[in-house]
């Protein structure tokens, strides 16, 4: 893939960002780290300290159970969300196209939090994973996809 000078790669999932910006040339890319985040967001079954709440019907004998949503996945969301923030910051100050590289249920949750500046600047949305690979890695897989 041809990553132009001065690009930004948002490279998210939801517990690890990478921020990361060509200083290279467009076919053999050197990102570098803008800036990175990672948050501690342990399984449901952990932050959950209980059973869901019952109510009870005022009348009769009928109850209903309280649904208490999932708290990773809220994390997740949220941590996505901040990503995208993170994201415009940086684009404030850099010139440059924009890429980003997320998981594709992450991927669809960034895509609600892009405001048009991100919009009018993103050239490319690839659906993988990479966060758990070292900077230089992200840089030769980015490189070697067909664009």
């Amino acid at each position: 893939m041809k990553i132009k000078e001065g690009t930004l790669v948002l490279v998210v999932d939801g517990a690890k960002m990478l921020i990361l910006c060509n200083k290279g040339e467009a076919f053999s890319p050197d990102l570098k780290t803008v800036t990175h985040r990672e948050i501690d967001n342990p399984p449901s079954r952990e932050q959950l300290a209980d059973a869901p709440g019952v109510g009870f019907s005022s009348m009769g004998t009928g109850r209903t159970a309280y649904e208490t949503g999932d708290p990773h996945q809220a994390r997740e969301d949220l941590f996505a969300a901040e990503a995208v923030a993170a994201l415009a910051q940086a684009a404030a100050h850099q010139e440059g196209d924009i890429i980003v590289v997320a998981p594709p249920r992450t991927l669809g949750v960034l895509r609600s939090h892009y405001s048009q500046a991100i919009k009018d600047r993103l050239i490319e949305e690839i659906d993988k994973d990479l966060t758990g690979h070292p900077v230089a890695e992200i840089s030769r897989l980015l490189g070697s996809i067909e664009a």
